[in-house]
């Protein structure tokens, strides 16, 4: 089957709009959804793996929606890198922002599908999509992103917002915490002196899922020990994060050992990988622990040259 199931059709002209008819239609119990890029919801409507009763368009946001700023002084008392919900994985890519602060970003974009997709997709949509071999999910839980969601639950008919995490985000396969009144608005890193951050891949063939990822960063003190870490992995099951992969380097001098020594926790006690026709459980595991070892050096080498 190679045909949605039918569905009706709204064009939102606004975030407002877009959380109205969220809260109308689906008063009902109806399922509505949200279109942005459409690159992982539409085949699997063609699939029927999805099959929603109203579909929700918000391509006419991107102005809105689409864009990667600097901000000083955020929430968390550092300089922060704010990127809407349709900025699109192009635009990602080429982001002179994201290159400097954490080019982890311009890492995984290279390996994300092709130009085609990379010209429609959305980070949003990717992170609301929540799919286990989805690249940006383990990016943003690396860099410790904070992602800003929007309901309509506001006194006197007002919005709302919250601020979470990836974990509390990230609820497993397809799931994340947005509930079906809310809309993911905005992603927040923080640009900070003296951090790295890297991506690596294994996949079948040039922009397809991957058989194992993970992303890393880290930062370092002015003595040179690590101060924080973050490490995600993509395709290998298990949690978004790794945190006692990451406990065990913060505190200390990112050694060659300990580097090691942080990759053999991640693969051993932070995975859950499944056999199938990308490979079995125990090659996942091993590939794994290598990308961890490959990418905390990579984020190492560049925190130590940042300013």
């Amino acid at each position: 089957m190679q045909v949605p199931a039918p569905f009706q059709y709204q064009r939102a002209t606004s975030v407002e709009h877009a959380l109205t008819l969220l809260a109308q239609l689906g008063a009902g119990g109806a399922d509505v959804r949200i279109l942005a890029g459409g690159h992982s919801l539409l085949p699997m409507m063609k699939l029927r793996l999805a099959a929603p009763d109203h579909l929700i368009d918000i391509d006419d946001l991107a102005g809105e929606l689409g864009y990667v700023i600097e901000t000083r002084g955020g929430e968390r008392g550092t300089s922060e890198i704010r990127i809407g919900a349709m900025t699109r994985h192009r635009e990602l890519l080429e982001s002179p922002l994201l290159a400097r602060w954490a080019p982890i970003f311009t890492d995984a974009e290279r390996v994300i599908a092709d130009p085609i997709v990379r010209n429609r997709g959305t980070i949003g949509g990717a992170l609301c999509q929540a799919d286990p071999s989805e690249d940006l999910s383990a990016v943003c839980a690396a860099v410790g992103a904070q992602l800003v969601i929007r309901g309509a639950g506001g006194a006197g008919g007002s919005t709302s917002e919250r601020i979470v995490d990836m974990d509390e985000f990230h609820r497993g396969p397809y799931r994340t915490c947005v509930a079906e009144d809310e809309m993911l608005i905005e992603i927040r890193i923080p640009a900070a002196p003296r951090t790295g951050s890297a991506y690596e891949k294994v996949d079948r063939r040039a922009g397809d899922w991957a058989v194992a990822a993970a992303g890393t960063s880290l930062s370092l003190d002015r003595d040179g020990v690590v101060e924080a870490v973050g490490i995600g992995l993509a395709a290998v099951g298990g949690g978004v994060s790794c945190p006692r992969a990451q406990a065990s380097l913060v505190g200390g001098a990112p050694t060659e050992e300990a580097i090691d020594r942080a990759a053999a926790i991640a693969a051993e006690q932070e995975t859950d990988p499944v056999t199938d026709q990308r490979g079995s459980a125990e090659y996942k595991r091993h590939v794994a622990g290598v990308l961890v070892t490959r990418a905390l050096r990579r984020a190492l080498a560049r925190a130590e040259v940042a300013v």
